[in-house]
């Protein structure tokens, strides 16, 4: 399909009185769409869909749009959204210990490329510890440099093992055998 199709595939699932918080709504996406403003469109549909919970669909003919204009952080954007539309999504605010005290000595990336293994409370029938890996994806920023704080989003590869997962709990990030950030969770919403 191309982009035009898929942009106006998006569109048609924003509901009309959706507006971003500088006020665009689905009517200026279309203008962009008539004047061939295809990034601005892509753009401005991320925006509207962070205001709303959208369907699957939105997100993946975004994702496919963005991709085919060769926009490698929005696409990876959407198709994390993609992700949080089947299984749900978990916000937590992420502190990363500093590099005298971890592994970690640069920067993680922000775009949820980093799987690092996490302490949920799952246990294992004798009583240890069972660590559960999720995707990372760094809020406003591109990164999270050793020491800093930001909020996240986690993107569990066995979504099914985080139900118990509560905001306000605490949980831990491991970079090896050591913890390597602690987070507290914010926000959890089921699929």
């Amino acid at each position: 399909m191309d982009v035009p199709k898929l942009l106006e595939s998006a569109s048609l699932l924003v509901p009309e009185e959706l507006a971003t918080a500088n006020d665009p709504t689905v009517a200026d996406v279309w203008d962009y769409l008539v004047h061939d403003e295809w990034e601005v469109a892509v753009d401005l549909l991320q925006e509207l869909g962070d205001v709303d919970s959208l369907p699957l669909s939105f997100w993946e003919a975004l994702a496919g749009a963005a991709e085919q204009l060769l926009l490698p952080r929005s696409a990876a954007w959407c198709q994390w959204r993609a992700y949080e539309t089947r299984h749900g999504i978990v916000r937590a605010e992420l502190t990363l210990r500093p590099a005298d005290q971890a592994r970690r000595r640069t920067p993680m990336s922000g775009a949820g490329v980093s799987r690092p293994p996490w302490d949920v409370g799952n246990v294992d029938p004798s009583g240890e510890p069972i660590l559960d890996i999720a995707r990372i994806w760094v809020e406003f920023k591109p990164s999270l440099e050793p020491g800093g704080r930001a909020p996240v989003r986690l993107a569990p590869l066995r979504p099914e093992r985080w139900r118990r997962v509560r905001p306000g709990q605490v949980i831990n990030m491991y970079d090896g055998a050591t913890v390597g950030g602690t987070a507290v969770v914010l926000e959890v919403r089921a699929p």
